[in-house]
């Protein structure tokens, strides 16, 4: 049986939100923690949220956004599972390949983001990832069971999609849309870690 493992990248595998820290470079990190917290609540939707939000970040250069995000502390006990098999694991984020590709490639591991480009030195949003689409695709490579890893409302087609559902508080608790999706619940990476193991 071969077992994909699927993990949401912001406040999953790092120890922080991605885009209030993009968003510190113009001085509203509050600003976007609020609407990242209340997208993640499913108080908004991800789409409109993630469209507003490249709207405004948009202005701070791809090269200090990858400067930004290799700063972003990750979660440890974490990267060393993904790293020690990263032939079967897959980081699945609504966040851009612009910006997040070349801190998953450092992982090792493959990826599946929402895709930007770059127009006029313009961050122009392509298309939004809908995280089951990932799972299918997954499924489609071959692999016959897949469990996924995530803490928000974007996470939940992926939680419902796969085999088995963990939603994640490392960074914080995972929303309630995220929990009502889940088979487990775990708030710290080693006990994660020693679940994905026995899964």
């Amino acid at each position: 049986m071969s077992t994909a493992f699927c993990f949401d990248l912001d406040g999953t595998l790092t120890r922080t939100e991605i885009l209030p820290c993009i968003a510190s470079e113009l001085g509203i990190s509050q600003e976007i923690a609020t609407l990242t917290r209340i997208t993640m609540e499913g108080l908004i939707t991800f789409e409109e949220s993630l469209a507003l939000r490249v709207a405004i970040l948009g202005r701070v250069p791809a090269n200090r956004v990858h400067s930004i995000i290799a700063d972003i502390p990750m979660d440890e006990t974490l990267l060393a599972f993904v790293r020690e098999r990263s032939d079967s694991c897959f980081v699945v984020t609504g966040n851009l390949d612009l910006w997040t590709r070349p801190v998953v490639e450092s992982l090792g591991c493959s990826g599946y983001f929402s895709s930007a480009s770059l127009v006029d030195g313009q961050v122009r949003l392509d298309n939004i990832l809908n995280k089951g689409d990932a799972v299918d695709h997954l499924r489609a490579l071959g692999h016959s069971r897949i469990i996924a890893v995530g803490d928000g409302s974007n996470d939940v087609p992926m939680l419902r999609a796969a085999d088995v559902a963990i939603a994640y508080g490392g960074t914080h608790s995972p929303t309630a849309a995220a929990i009502g999706a889940a088979d487990y619940v775990i708030h710290d990476g080693k006990t994660l870690c020693s679940l994905l193991t026995s899964l």
